[in-house]
């Protein structure tokens, strides 16, 4: 809900600051039915993928839970548009979708950096970006939340000026419009509230080489100390061994490609740096109270995934 409301709000505003209608935007589901985001509100739409496709632009919302999600019907209908000349963009986890139905093949692609490591791993061979948002052609991917307020805000500006963006911007008390080349997350340091350049240098390095871990000495020659030094530092910050902070870095990664992709559990424990699956499950279980299969088929405690086509003339 919010990487929708972020990204269709500011065409409103703009309607209204500039006293007429610069943009036209509907918004449609892939079946016509009214679609009921995670937050459980409900948006009632203006028809369906058919109705969507006369639009001359085209934005999709994607939501969470993608590997449980059928999207065939999306996938045939995005191959279908994507041979027309239609500016079509994705929001949050919407790229996706675009990256299967192949029309990111000659674009870089932004991802919103919670799912870019599952992204990769099915599309390895688009290029992705940590930027805000990207604009090539006659394609558009936005990380969601914020980001789409900025994206949007940039657009206006570069059709209608930057004194019209400015004015949107105030309207939603947005002290600043970033530029798409802005990283959508904070450095090690800010992210972890860190000072120490040495344990700053071994997160880094933990987080570089998830599928093939280093060892505890390696660790400490990164960081430029020794093995106790690097034990009591970790200890003072996390109050947990370097050892154990690491295993809950791989842990992590692995809970999001079991949420996000398909990948077999023997395949992600290997790209997780796990030697065997049968140590993966055990871990993965003592961490999180559920074995990784059972995650995956836990569908009930998820959010729903709802995908929201929002279409419209605003970029032409």
């Amino acid at each position: 809900m919010n990487s929708f409301s972020f990204a269709l709000e500011p065409l409103r505003v703009a309607n209204k600051v500039a006293r007429k209608k610069l943009y036209d935007c509907k918004v449609f589901s892939i079946d016509g039915e009214s679609v009921e985001a995670s937050n459980e509100l409900k948006l009632e739409v203006m028809g369906s993928l058919e109705e969507a496709g006369k639009r001359p632009s085209i934005i999709l919302c994607g939501g969470h839970n993608l590997s449980m999600f059928d999207s065939g019907a999306l996938l045939a209908w995005l191959r279908q548009i994507g041979r027309q000349d239609k500016v079509i963009g994705a929001l949050y986890t919407a790229s996706h979708f675009l990256a299967a139905a192949g029309l990111m093949d000659r674009s870089r692609c932004a991802v919103h950096w919670e799912y870019l490591t599952a992204f990769n791993e099915t599309f390895p061979e688009i290029e992705t970006s940590n930027e805000l948002f990207e604009a090539e052609g006659k394609r558009l991917t936005c990380v969601g939340g914020t980001a789409g307020l900025d994206m949007m805000l940039n657009i206006i500006a570069e059709e209608h000026g930057f004194d019209l963006a400015r004015m949107v911007a105030d309207q939603f008390v947005h002290e600043r419009i970033r530029d798409r080349r802005e990283f959508q997350y904070f450095g090690l340091s800010a992210r972890y509230a860190i000072q120490d350049q040495r344990l700053l240098k071994v997160i880094q390095a933990m987080e570089e080489n998830l599928e093939e871990p280093l060892d505890l000495s390696e660790l400490a020659k990164v960081s430029g100390t020794s093995r106790r030094q690097l034990e009591r530092m970790f200890a003072k910050q996390f109050n947990k061994s370097p050892a154990r902070y690491y295993t809950e870095l791989r842990l992590y990664r692995s809970r999001q490609l079991i949420m996000q992709t398909r990948m077999r559990i023997i395949d992600i424990a290997v790209a997780c740096g796990f030697n065997s699956s049968a140590h993966f499950s055990r871990s993965y279980r003592n961490f999180f109270g559920c074995t990784p299969l059972s995650e995956r088929k836990l569908p009930a405690e998820r959010d729903e995934d709802d995908v929201i086509v929002e279409t419209g003339d605003a970029f032409e």
